[in-house]
């Protein structure tokens, strides 16, 4: 058995001394695995970090055994942000979250375009409106792609699209700021460019959109697994918190009148 795709890499993990057990999203061929002798050598494990696009060749003498990967890199998705925390976490936790959700060997190519895009969009932009954006897009679609989709469209109790503002947890339908008020603490809040696209959302919205996201992906994806949401992208979310915070802080300090 044998073929050839184009894949980003999702995990690396050490197998032996020397070799590395490799997670590939590609594009024909879907989630896969495969063993890369001397993965784990200093020339070769900086190819096959998370986020990393390559040309793969898998090899196996049967379809069900792991098999082999021989690689070749086509371009490092990291490389370009590794003087950037939260944009690198961000990256993380979208490989990470793909690994764990995505079933192995089932092809996704719309999945593979989308984590292409984020990574474009985490290269592109160091502003978390404009790669928060592409990060929150790619979880929709994700939910979307899986089957879990969240409707926007419309409100649930009135069948209006005028006002909304939540998302029911349970439904994962969108409810209009009229309909939802007397229960808005049970429900998720909607930010506005979820539902205009040509809205400018602000760095608030980009985690409350993640928040929204980040529930759905627990109801109805790790759970599944019976599994706690991927540790990458709970690091990714604090490390957010933690800027959002740090940046509130250094805009409501008062300015220092001037000395005379």
């Amino acid at each position: 058995m044998e073929w050839t795709d184009e894949g980003i890499v999702l995990a690396a993990r050490k197998h032996g001394e020397r070799a590395l057990i490799l997670q590939l999203l590609t594009r024909e061929h879907g989630r896969h695995a495969g063993l890369v002798h001397g993965g784990a050598s200093a020339g070769k494990r900086g190819a096959l970090q998370p986020g990393s696009r390559l040309q793969a060749t898998w090899r196996a003498r049967l379809a069900d055994h792991l098999g082999y990967f021989s690689c070749e890199q086509l371009h490092n998705g990291a490389a370009a942000l590794l003087d950037d925390p939260l944009r690198l976490a961000a990256l993380a936790s979208a490989c990470a979250v793909a690994e764990l959700a995505l079933p192995e060997r089932e092809p996704h190519p719309t999945i593979f375009a989308a984590i292409s895009a984020l990574v474009a969009a985490l290269e592109s932009s160091d502003r978390i409106t404009g790669w928060g954006r592409a990060v929150v897009a790619w979880e929709l679609g994700l939910l979307g792609e899986l089957g879990f989709g969240l409707d926007l469209t419309k409100c649930a109790a009135t069948g209006r699209n005028d006002e909304l503002a939540f998302v029911s947890p349970r439904t994962g339908r969108a409810v209009s700021l009229s309909a939802g008020e007397a229960y808005r603490d049970r429900l998720l809040a909607l930010p506005g460019f979820l539902i205009d696209s040509a809205a400018t959302p602000s760095d608030g919205d980009i985690a409350e959109a993640l928040a929204l996201t980040g529930h759905f992906l627990e109801r109805h994806v790790f759970a599944a697994f019976h599994r706690q949401p991927p540790a990458s992208r709970s690091y990714f979310l604090d490390q957010l918190s933690r800027t959002l915070r740090s940046r509130d802080s250094k805009r409501s300090r008062p300015s220092m009148p001037p000395s005379s």
